[in-house]
């Protein structure tokens, strides 16, 4: 039959594709489901209609998957922080899997590369060292309030967005995500916003003056950050919070306001004012020591990052004195995890304040062979006249620009560790560079449980 807009269709799910959607076909056209799970049997309503594909949206749920389970999360199904909660943990390590194994199939074409079982994370709860909380004058409703509207106060919330929005923040009570203590902290927060004489910032008047809350957590140290994002600088109206944070919490050592006038929705301020405490926090992936700060970049499952880089020094398999090239170097963790084993690690990163983070973190951890330079890769690659004999690329999500690539494949070092968080351009690029390098092995580590997020590292040999 052909698939039409608006037309109710009953549906089997057969399998889940990258983006977390499920996948069924009638007639022949993949038809894509949000928020279901293979072996789901569901009426559905076709929102969406192309030449090759549809979407639809779940009516009913009428024979529920057996890997479906009780989400724990009140809001899951409705905030964008984490879909997955409804999949039994194991089948979403499955299906992840599955997702790096078909992208390297389909879209790189490279048969027969061993994937391994993912490695699932320590913790499945409270794992994040890091959630950034939206204000907003204008509370979405769930639909369990839509019945009481007229008993809701509408005008403040702090919590998540819905997916796909901009404008729709629901205020979060509790984050499953974050640590008891971070939830706490953010209960805190939203009682002294609400009763604060200035507004929440209204994210379609960009009038107001909270717009976020940022909880970071250190790991190794069980300490918080606490960073407050206004519109405008008044210390008088922030600093009784920061005070307050302080004398409840012991472990929140550092309370910062970034100020921001831009109405781009983003949590970083053109200037910092620290209100309590210092302005950092300290935390450590392996033996190493870190300075996160309100705005630095961490990865944000700290055990789990212990797991990928100790996947990316086995197949680095440096034997002592090897030259190292890492491009995307950031604040130089790679490089400084290498260290021990390498003669030298040069690293190559686009934003300057990364690298000087890179080069403090280099001199805190007594590292002095590891040195950094600052340009877009595309031209600063051609000042290496050293070849390396071991590249390690960490590249954004969009993977490597094709120039980039023809460039890493001319520098033919011996080996090569590619470390993704998108299995599509993993795939795209590892077939760019199959002509110079054999894909031998690739083990994906979920750093993201309950969503469909997936890093893998690939192993590459020089033919």
């Amino acid at each position: 039959m052909s698939v039409k807009k608006g037309q109710i269709l009953d549906l089997t799910i057969e399998k889940t594709i990258f983006g977390g959607q499920g996948l069924c076909r009638v007639d022949g056209m993949a038809v894509f489901v949000e928020k279901t799970a293979p072996g789901d049997r569901v009426k559905a309503l076709v929102i969406r209609k192309k030449k090759n594909f549809a979407q639809a949206r779940v009516e009913e749920l009428l024979e529920p998957s057996p890997f479906r389970v009780q989400a724990p999360c009140q809001y899951s199904g409705m905030c964008g922080g984490c879909k997955w909660q409804f999949i039994d943990y194991p089948k979403q390590l499955e299906y992840k899997g599955q997702q790096v194994a078909e992208s390297l199939h389909h879209i790189g074409g490279l048969e027969n590369v061993p994937v391994h079982p993912v490695m699932g994370s320590e913790l499945i709860y409270g794992y994040r060292n890091k959630m950034e909380f939206s204000c907003s004058d204008h509370r979405w409703l769930l639909p369990e309030e839509i019945a009481v509207e007229g008993e809701v106060d509408r005008s403040f919330a702090l919590g998540l967005h819905v997916p796909g929005t901009f404008h729709k923040v629901i205020d979060i009570e509790k984050c499953l995500l974050q640590t008891d203590v971070a939830n706490q902290i953010l209960s805190t927060v939203r009682a002294f916003m609400i009763n604060s004489p200035l507004p929440a910032y209204g994210l379609k008047s960009h009038e107001g003056f909270w717009r976020f809350a940022v909880i970071r957590h250190s790991v190794a140290r069980d300490q918080y950050l606490v960073n407050i994002v206004t519109a405008w600088e008044d210390k008088q109206a922030v600093q009784p919070l920061a005070d307050s944070l302080a004398e409840q919490y012991p472990q929140v050592v550092a309370v910062v306001n970034n100020i921001t006038g831009r109405k781009s929705g983003v949590a970083v301020g053109e200037t910092e004012i620290c209100l309590k405490g210092q302005d950092y926090i300290m935390d450590s992936i392996g033996p190493w020591e870190y300075k996160v700060s309100a705005n630095s970049f961490f990865q944000t499952n700290t055990r789990q990052a212990r797991k990928l880089y100790q996947t990316m020094e086995d197949y680095a398999d440096l034997k002592g004195g090897e030259k190292v090239l890492d491009l995307y170097s950031g604040t130089g963790t790679i490089p400084i995890w290498l260290s021990p084993k390498a003669g030298e690690v040069l690293g190559i990163e686009i934003v300057e304040g990364a690298v000087m983070d890179a080069r403090d973190n280099c001199q805190r951890n007594k590292v002095d062979n590891c040195r950094f330079m600052v340009g877009d890769i595309l031209t600063t690659m051609d000042e290496i006249t050293d070849r390396p004999d071991v590249l390690v690329i960490d590249p954004p999500r969009s993977g490597m620009h094709p120039k980039v690539v023809k460039k890493v494949a001319a520098m033919a070092a011996d080996r090569m560790v590619y470390i993704s968080c998108n299995p599509t351009t993993l795939a795209r690029d590892l077939e760019l560079l199959s002509e110079v390098y054999a894909v031998e092995e690739v083990q994906p580590i979920d750093m993201f449980p309950h969503t469909h997020h997936i890093e893998a590292v690939a192993k590459l040999v020089k033919k």
